[in-house]
């Protein structure tokens, strides 16, 4: 599928939908649910999973090996929690590196297409040829580039994972300003600094953030790929890869619950910033 930086959107029901109207999601059948079944329906069907496992695993063994009991991976869990938090420090690092610079250049790049056509044009391929690059074959080559010993490579698959819907949903908020506005404040004397400030900004604000609420989750799961396929021996995607292999699945599962947590954290934070940023309604 073809990338057009012109027909970018934001996510569904993502900023976009907070700004013009602060509404929560309502149901088929036209109603807002409340804030609480918003809460407990996850946890409930959280819960229901976990015990399915437990019934599976421990009181039916009917479960393959290769499946660990919950309790087990509890056990682990807490055992090696030290190296499991290390492990996640390291792995947090790179993704929240990687979502930093490719933020930064997506936003960078966005305001260039969208003030010039002429670097829109060329970013268009450019952007559409990253946005199917599949992480499993650039890693191995990054970190070889890079070497075995750095994590240079992790941080730059994550950024390049990062990269596209923070670009995607800045380029289509820059160009959500109505011409009519920007007319008023030419009118009121607004030089092209002030109507950036007064009108441009506050309206791709909320898109910005939708970006980053997606890249987020992006950058976690491109960094823990690119841990899994090489480069040194830390990360949670390493350590998954080595206890899986050599037979520790419940080890392996604890890693992978840390790699979870790595992945809730970035979304709550960035959900939690696009709350904020969204609060006030755009021009």
């Amino acid at each position: 599928m073809t990338l057009s930086t012109k027909d970018a959107v934001p996510a569904p029901g993502g900023a976009l939908r907070q700004a013009r109207g602060g509404r929560a999601a309502v149901g088929a059948d036209g109603r807002t649910p409340p804030a609480w079944v918003r809460i407990v329906a996850p946890i409930a069907v959280g819960v229901i999973i976990l015990v399915l496992w437990v019934l599976v695993v421990d009181v039916l063994a009917i479960a393959p090996r290769a499946l660990p009991s919950p309790l087990a991976i509890l056990n682990d869990l807490v055992k090696h929690s030290d190296i499991i938090v290390e492990d996640m420090g390291i792995t947090a690092k790179n993704a929240l590196i990687g979502l930093a610079v490719g933020a930064i250049a997506a936003i960078a790049l966005a305001a260039l297409a969208s003030a010039f056509a002429p670097i829109d044009g060329m970013l268009a391929p450019l952007v559409s040829a990253i946005a199917v690059v599949p992480i499993v074959a650039i890693t191995p080559i990054l970190n070889t580039m890079f070497g075995a010993s750095s994590q240079f490579g992790r941080v730059a698959v994550a950024a390049i994972a990062a990269f596209v819907p923070v670009f995607v949903n800045v380029l289509r908020g820059l160009r959500q300003t109505r011409p009519v506005h920007r007319d008023v404040l030419r009118a009121a004397g607004a030089n092209g600094l002030q109507t950036f400030r007064a009108l441009t900004l506050p309206t791709a604000v909320p898109y910005l953030m939708t970006g980053l609420r997606i890249a987020s989750s992006i950058a976690v799961i491109a960094a823990l790929v690119a841990e899994y396929f090489g480069g040194p021996a830390d990360g949670i995607g390493t350590a998954i890869a080595t206890y899986a292999k050599s037979g520790r699945a419940s080890l392996a599962f604890a890693y992978v619950a840390g790699g979870i947590a790595i992945g809730l954290a970035f979304f709550l934070v960035t959900s939690l910033l696009e709350r904020i940023a969204t609060r006030r309604k755009p021009v």
